[in-house]
């Protein structure tokens, strides 16, 4: 058994998962059983809004003061890291450290809080990892194709896999964080910025399409938490519960639903909801937007054969977790 941390710095925030590594035995949905996997037991799970990405898309910098809220989080988890035990560690950042041109001084106040080299991967590195972890607790579906959607802040990563490994992935940029800093500015959305932002996410689903065969989707699974918040929307959850999100699959008409209600209302309105953390206030109607017009795409390329779509609370962090050796 192996005590592991792994930690996940995304554009909007930071977190961390210190967990024991073993061994299991994976079954797959007709009964067989294969070979045994590596199977995560939860010793702390920390989710913290530090919004890196802020003003990323515009300046192609980190922000001093985006920097501080980060290194701050970081030394919080270093002392839990400590507290724990932790064997190995691995810090993985992704979309909006991959964009800024300054992002040496990121890499070195990591290293310097956590005595590890922080790892800035690639969009498919972070694809492969959101598979990884997602397809960790989901019951192996054989030879069908599953799509992992991973709506993030800065892009969104689109993974067809199988019980035998990923297909294709693509990673593209947008993102809850990056449509609202572009598009998404008034209070509530206009019409115009709406369409504007609907414009880019229709064409960078048309770019992940091109890597991703969409149309051999049979089942649709969405991670992060622009999807589990609007999820817990649809839901009506009295707060926000991962037990509860993990593993619904709700019919498409009802995501829709919950996506439009969430782009429409003030950032008043979804403040007041019992399940909105206060770090997705003023992007979650933007992660509404990319995620109903992904579902929507997907249920036109299958020709109607998606009808409902499953949330996941694993994703990235489990499969950044299960990398450690």
């Amino acid at each position: 058994m192996t005590r592991v941390a792994a930690i996940d710095c995304g554009t909007n925030s930071i977190r961390l998962l210190i967990a024991d590594v073993g061994a299991s035995v994976n079954t797959d949905t007709d009964g067989a059983t294969g070979q045994p996997t590596p199977r995560l037991t939860d010793i702390v799970r920390e989710m913290r809004v530090v919004r890196l990405g802020q003003g990323v898309d515009s300046t192609g910098e980190l922000a001093q003061e985006a920097l501080e809220r980060t290194f701050a989080a970081t030394r919080d988890y270093a002392a839990l890291i400590q507290e724990h035990g932790v064997d190995k560690v691995r810090f993985v950042a992704t979309s909006a450290t991959r964009d800024a041109s300054n992002r040496q001084v990121f890499v070195d106040g990591i290293r310097g809080i956590l005595g590890v080299e922080p790892e800035v991967i690639t969009g498919d590195e972070e694809a492969a990892l959101s598979f990884a972890g997602a397809s960790s607790v989901q019951p192996s579906r054989g030879e069908d194709p599953v799509l992992v959607v991973d709506l993030g802040g800065g892009s969104t990563e689109f993974v067809l896999g199988n019980a035998d490994g990923v297909i294709a992935a693509r990673s593209v940029d947008v993102g809850c964080v990056r449509m609202t800093e572009r598009h998404l500015r008034s209070d509530p959305p206009t019409p115009e910025q709406i369409a504007a932002a609907e414009a880019d996410v229709d064409a960078a689903i048309s770019e992940a399409a091109q890597t991703v065969p969409l149309e051999r989707t049979t089942v649709v699974v969405g991670v992060a938490g622009s999807v589990t918040t609007i999820t817990a929307h649809a839901l009506r959850l009295p707060e926000y519960s991962p037990a509860a999100i993990h593993g619904t699959e709700l019919d498409l008409d009802a995501v829709w639903k919950a996506c439009t209600e969430l782009l429409e209302m003030t950032r008043e309105e979804r403040a007041a909801l019992p399940y909105m953390h206060p770090g997705r206030v003023d992007v979650i109607g933007a992660g509404g937007l990319v995620w109903r017009r992904i579902l929507q795409r997907l249920a036109d390329v299958t020709g109607g054969r998606i009808t409902t779509a499953v949330s996941s609370e694993h994703d990235i962090l489990d499969g950044i977790a299960l990398s450690i050796r």
